[in-house]
C-alpha cells in the first residue's frame, strides 16, 4: 500500500522504529470531520475508536470487540487486526526494543500507560505529524458561530455551575482546573457549537481558577459580540496561545482531565507546576441530569418515539413489495425524524443492517455492502437524534417474516436480559459491573455472549456516549438520581445475523428508593419473542411497557397508525 511505504520511509529521517496513528483529533471528541480521520486515511478504518501501529515490517491496527469483524474487511489485507483486552498492544511489543513515535497533541499519558506500559519501547514525540506530512488534502475552515442554550432547555445556569467548580478546586486545594474536552466547556458554559457532525461541540478550552476567573481558548471567529456580551467576565483567547499561556504559569497545582488533556499539555503544565491526582469534575456533574433536563428528555423521546414507529410500520408494510435497502431505509428514518422541527440532526451515524451484515456491530452501509431489505431476514436498526433538549439512541430489530426458532429464542434471551437491567434493584453502592451480568445471563445459559458494553452513559443534548457511568464488566462508577444510561443487550452471529434492544433508561428516586425509568418510547417487535419462555413478571414488564409507549404515541399517529400501534402495543 503506497500511503504506508510513503509513512515508512520518513521512519530513519525521525530515528524511529514505529509509528502511532490514533482516531481521534487533538480535541478527542469521537466524531471527527473526514480531513482529520488520519486513522481512516492510513488504514481504511471509519469505526470510531482504534489506532495502529506502523513498524518497519509490520502493521497492526488495534480495535475493541465492537469493531473486529469490521476492521477485519476494511484493512485485513494491509494490517493485523488485533481486539482488545483479549490482546493489548503491550502483548504485541513484548521483549521488544523499539523507538515509536508520537504526535504528542494527539495522545493522552493515560492511553500510553493503558496501552504500552511495562514493555522495553521508547515512545519519542515527534514535533510534526508523519500522516500530515504525506497526506496532502484540502483542510476546511469550519468557522460555524457558537451559541447559547436557550432558558428553558438549561439545567442549572453557567454562574452556579462555575462556582461549584471553585470550590472543588478549594476543597482540593488546588489553584486551576484545565478543561480540555470541549463537551465539559459546552456544559459549564451552557454553550453549544457545530464542530462535528453528530454532536454540537464547541471545539475548544477552558483554564478555570479557585476565583472564578475563566480563561476560554478558542477559534476567535467562532464567538460573535453578542455571545462574548452574554460572558462578560470571562476572556476569550485565541486556540493556538493555549500553550503559551499554560507555560507563564508558575508554581500552582493544576487538575487536569487525564482522558483528553494530551501528552503536549500535559507537559507545558509540569515543567513550572504539579498536576493534583484528581478527576475532571465535570464528567460527574455532567451526569447527573436535573429534573427540568429529565423532563425535557422525555419530551425528546416523544418525538424520537413517535418517528422511529412510523418508520416501523413502513419498514413491516412495504418492505416484500418495495426495492427497500439498507441505505434507502436508513435514508426514509431520516425523513420520518426530519418531519418534527424540533429535530436538530443524528446524534451518530445510523445502523441498518439487515441478514448477515447486522452482525457488524457497528455496520455503516456502503454502496458495495448495501442488501435489499428481504423475506426471511431479521433487520436492525440502531439511530438517534439530537433535540435542543435531549439526545436520543434506540435500537430495535425487527422480524421480515422471519420464522426461524433459534432466532426468535435467543431474541427472547436478548429481552429477557434487557428486562433483567430495567427491573434491577438499585442500591446506594450499584454499579454497572452489578448490572452488566444479569444482562448476560440468559445468552449465557445456552453459552452465547456479546463483544459490547451492556450501556453507556448518554449526553444532554451533547455526546450520544458519555461517562462516567456505564453498565459494563470493569465499570464501577456507583447509579446516582438523575444518570442516563443505554440498556443494550444483543448478539451477533458472523455472517449470518445480529440483534439488539436498545433503550434508554434514566435513575429516578422516590421514597429514599432508585430505580431506572424508561425514556425510549418504541414497540418490541413480539413476532421475534417466544412468549412461553418470558415468566409472569417478564410479561408484565412488556406490557406496561407497550402501555407507556401506546399512551405516550397515540396523539402523534393518524388514523391507519393507531390501529398499526394498538396491535403492535397489545398484550402478550
Amino acid at each position: 500500500m503506497e500511503k504506508i511505504k510513503k509513512l515508512k520511509s520518513l521512519f530513519d529521517k525521525e530515528k524511529i522504529d514505529g509509528y502511532l496513528i490514533p482516531k481521534n483529533d487533538q480535541f478527542f471528541g469521537e466524531y471527527i470531520p473526514n480531513y482529520n480521520d488520519r486513522l481512516k486515511y492510513i488504514s481504511n478504518f471509519s469505526g470510531s475508536y482504534g489506532f495502529s501501529l506502523i513498524l518497519k515490517r509490520k502493521n497492526y491496527l488495534f480495535v475493541d470487540g465492537r469493531y473486529t469483524l469490521q476492521a477485519n474487511y476494511q484493512s485485513g489485507k494491509y494490517f493485523r487486526i488485533v481486539t482488545f483486552p483479549d490482546k493489548m498492544p503491550k502483548d504485541i511489543l513484548i521483549k521488544k526494543k523499539l523507538d515509536i513515535g508520537f504526535d504528542p497533541k494527539l495522545f493522552t499519558k493515560k492511553t500510553l500507560d493503558i496501552f504500552f506500559k511495562n514493555n522495553y519501547c521508547k515512545f519519542i514525540p515527534l514535533k510534526d505529524n508523519l500522516v500530515d506530512k504525506i497526506w496532502k488534502r484540502k483542510i476546511k475552515n469550519n468557522i460555524c458561530k457558537f451559541y447559547t442554550m436557550p432558558n428553558y432547555s438549561v439545567g442549572n445556569n453557567y454562574k452556579s455551575k462555575i462556582k461549584k467548580i471553585s470550590s472543588y478546586l478549594k476543597k482540593r486545594k488546588a489553584h486551576y482546573l484545565f478543561i480540555s474536552a470541549s463537551e465539559n466547556s459546552a456544559w459549564l458554559l451552557n454553550i453549544r457549537g457545530q464542530d462535528t457532525k453528530y454532536t454540537p461541540i464547541p471545539n475548544s478550552y477552558i483554564l478555570i481558577d479557585r476565583d472564578k476567573n475563566v480563561k476560554f481558548f478558542c477559534n476567535l471567529k467562532k464567538v460573535s459580540k453578542s455571545f462574548k456580551k452574554k460572558f462578560a467576565k470571562i476572556q476569550f483567547l485565541e486556540i493556538q496561545s493555549t500553550g503559551k499561556f499554560l507555560s507563564k504559569i508558575d508554581k500552582k497545582k493544576f487538575i487536569i482531565d487525564n482522558n483528553s488533556c494530551s501528552v503536549y499539555f500535559e507537559n507545558i503544565i509540569l515543567k513550572k507546576n504539579k498536576i493534583l491526582n484528581f478527576k475532571d469534575p465535570i464528567y460527574f456533574l455532567k451526569a447527573i441530569k436535573s429534573k427540568n433536563e429529565i423532563q425535557n428528555i422525555k419530551s425528546a423521546h416523544i418525538y424520537d418515539g413517535s418517528a422511529l414507529t412510523k418508520y416501523l410500520f413502513w419498514i413491516k408494510k412495504n418492505f416484500y413489495k418495495k426495492n427497500i435497502t439498507e441505505i434507502s431505509a436508513s435514508k426514509k428514518l431520516y425523513e420520518f425524524r426530519k418531519k418534527n422541527k424540533k429535530f436538530k440532526f443524528l446524534s451518530f451515524p445510523t445502523i441498518s443492517g439487515s441478514g448477515p451484515n447486522g452482525a457488524i456491530i457497528h455496520y455503516k452501509a456502503t454502496k458495495k455492502t448495501n442488501r435489499k431489505l428481504k423475506k426471511g431476514d431479521i433487520y436492525l436498526v440502531d439511530s438517534g437524534g439530537q433535540y435542543e433538549f435531549g439526545t436520543t439512541d434506540v435500537t430495535r430489530t425487527i422480524s421480515l417474516n422471519n420464522n426461524d426458532k433459534r432466532i426468535k429464542n435467543i431474541f427472547t434471551r436478548v429481552l429477557k436480559g434487557h428486562i433483567a437491567v430495567a427491573n434491577f434493584n438499585l442500591k446506594n453502592n450499584t454499579s454497572g459491573s452489578k448490572i452488566d451480568v444479569v444482562a448476560r445471563k440468559y445468552l449465557r445459559q445456552i453459552g452465547l455472549d456479546y463483544a459490547h458494553g451492556t450501556g453507556h452513559g448518554v449526553g444532554y443534548f451533547l455526546n450520544v456516549h458519555e461517562g462516567p457511568h456505564a453498565i459494563s464488566k470493569n465499570n464501577k462508577i456507583y447509579f446516582q438520581e438523575g444518570m442516563v444510561v443505554s440498556n443494550e443487550p444483543g448478539y451477533y452471529e458472523k455472517n449470518k445475523f445480529g440483534m439488539r434492544i436498545e433503550n434508554l433508561i434514566y435513575v429516578k428516586k422516590e421514597k429514599n428508593k432508585k430505580y431506572f425509568e424508561n425514556l425510549t418510547l418504541a414497540p418490541i417487535d413480539k413476532d421475534l419473542i417466544e412468549k412461553k419462555s418470558l415468566n409472569k413478571n417478564e410479561k408484565e414488564w412488556l406490557n406496561s411497557y407497550h402501555k407507556k409507549v401506546f399512551d405516550n404515541l397515540k396523539s402523534t399517529m393518524n388514523k391507519v397508525e393507531i390501529i398499526e400501534l394498538q396491535k403492535a402495543c397489545s398484550a402478550i
